[in-house]
């Protein structure tokens, strides 16, 4: 797939990046796995291509390294479908905003994520927000 992403974030500055291109990524929250003695969490989502000329989501996999600790907030279960809307750093702390109020706050030791597609695209509706 010539337009498949494969992206490693290891510093702040790449965050933006990563943020942007998972700006809208759709997933259950079954689709999220914490694994505490890998020190890592991995999201599997359809990501809204953001980046492509045509209105596509393509699946793909989030893989945060070095996460020593993941907090939920408002969490609404594993059948509820979330939206992701930004991933930011504070301090040691990565965090990741989605649709509802729901969010995942993870302690790092440094910023090492991987950003992968794992499918080819399809059709889509851009993403819209609601005003309220």
């Amino acid at each position: 797939m010539a337009d498949h992403l494969h992206l490693l974030a290891e510093s702040d500055a790449d965050l933006p990046i990563i943020s942007a291109l998972m700006q809208d990524a759709a997933l259950f929250g079954r689709d999220i796995a914490w694994q505490p003695r890998a020190r890592r969490l991995v999201l599997i989502a359809n990501r809204y291509r953001w980046e492509a000329k045509e209105k596509t989501r393509v699946r793909s996999g989030l893989r945060i390294d070095g996460v020593l600790a993941a907090q939920r907030k408002d969490w609404p279960g594993r059948d509820a479908i979330l939206a992701l809307l930004s991933i930011r750093r504070d301090g040691d702390e990565l965090l990741l905003d989605f649709s509802g109020g729901a969010a995942l706050r993870l302690t790092i030791e440094a910023v090492d994520i991987v950003l992968e597609d794992l499918t080819g695209a399809w059709g889509a509706n851009t993403p819209t927000h609601a005003v309220l």
